[in-house]
């Protein structure tokens, strides 16, 4: 059916319809790869850096007879493994895409083979070197951003997720960073992605939000710019900073309760951990004190001296933005709820912004 070398533009819109399939070893997709794509290496980690090696000392043409080396004996259960691929996605589908880190040899090997047995086979123009440029250009774009505001315990996650519900246009960053933004947002959650991967997935989130709703701006929860391990890119967090707020201002007992509720059930191990890798910020007596409480279970005592803390910094978080500062619509909600409060939000917001 034949292959066509098709730019990153295209290739990304066909992305989220056909199967993408990732030639690269398998040290290079687990380090980052482009969101939904499978991993059929051509080489494993071993084999690439012989290749690489010959092709450096020797030739082009040696290290194109030692990768076959490799391939050859491959080639069939590497056709099985992409058949299956294709298949679990749509099985009357005849359409595959591939690359590999360049655009070169790996990815054309592999897409001749697959053309061979009768795929139409799209290849990257520039591999994923390519992507990862399109990625860099994505997250700094200024797209119209509105921030949710809000102290600690909240629930501001769980209201995006209420409206994107609504018809909103939402990017959940700390879904996407697997973190959830505090000294004990990693208790319980897998390994963060690496910044690489982060970048990838929040460029592809921020254009599919902006393709479904090109009328509405973006939802962000307002966040630091480091969330666990990852950083939100420095122009689209500046432009976040710049970006009108709206504070849902929930009294201080209904978020405790919500921490509690949320939090408690967790290790308390690793919540002893956690306040003691802030403990230079939150102060010696309240250290001591928050561990203490921990210690007792009693988790209200605890958590009552952390909020605190997190109020007094949200409060200096909220107040260094820059000149001219950004507009803060005050949404006052009564307790944590995510459905109550998104629509509470929708009805006041409407006309503003």
């Amino acid at each position: 059916m034949g292959i066509e070398r098709i730019p990153v533009e295209q290739f990304v819109q066909l992305s989220q319809i056909h199967t993408v399939i990732d030639v690269r070893s398998n040290a290079e997709y687990a380090h980052a790869h482009i969101p939904g794509s499978s991993s059929l290496p051509l080489f494993n980690d071993e084999e690439r850096a012989m290749v690489g090696t010959v092709y450096k000392q020797q030739s082009r043409e040696e290290a194109i007879k030692r990768g076959l080396e490799f391939f050859g004996p491959k080639m069939k259960e590497m056709l099985l493994q992409a058949e299956a691929l294709i298949k679990e996605k749509d099985p009357n589908n005849k359409i595959v895409l591939v690359h590999c880190w360049r655009g070169g040899m790996r990815s054309a090997a592999v897409a001749w083979l697959l053309d061979l047995y009768g795929f139409k086979v799209y290849t990257l123009i520039g591999g994923y070197k390519a992507f990862r440029n399109w990625v860099l250009l994505e997250v700094s774009k200024k797209h119209p951003f509105t921030i949710l505001g809000g102290n600690t315990g909240s629930g501001k996650t769980i209201v995006l997720q209420a409206l994107a519900n609504l018809g909103e246009a939402v990017v959940d960053l700390e879904g996407l960073a697997g973190h959830k933004g505090s000294a004990f947002g990693n208790i319980g959650l897998p390994k963060q992605p690496s910044q690489e991967m982060f970048e990838n997935k929040l460029s592809l989130a921020t254009k599919t939000e902006r393709e479904k709703y090109p009328d509405k701006n973006i939802w962000l929860e307002d966040e630091s710019q480091r969330i666990g391990a990852v950083n939100i890119p420095q122009a689209m967090w500046a432009h976040m900073r710049k970006s009108n707020i709206v504070f849902l201002d929930i009294p201080f007992p209904a978020r405790l309760d919500y921490l509690v509720d949320t939090y408690g059930a967790l290790d308390c191990i690793a919540l002893r951990e956690a306040i003691v890798r802030i403990q230079k910020r939150l102060g010696g007596l309240e250290t001591k004190t928050a561990i203490a409480a921990l210690e007792e279970k009693d988790f209200h005592g605890c958590f009552d001296v952390l909020l605190k803390y997190y109020d007094k910094q949200y409060r200096k978080g909220l107040e260094n933005r820059e000149d001219p500062k950004p507009e803060i619509m005050m949404v006052l909600a009564e307790k944590v709820n995510d459905e109550e409060n998104a629509g509470l939000i929708v009805n006041q917001k409407d006309g503003r912004y």
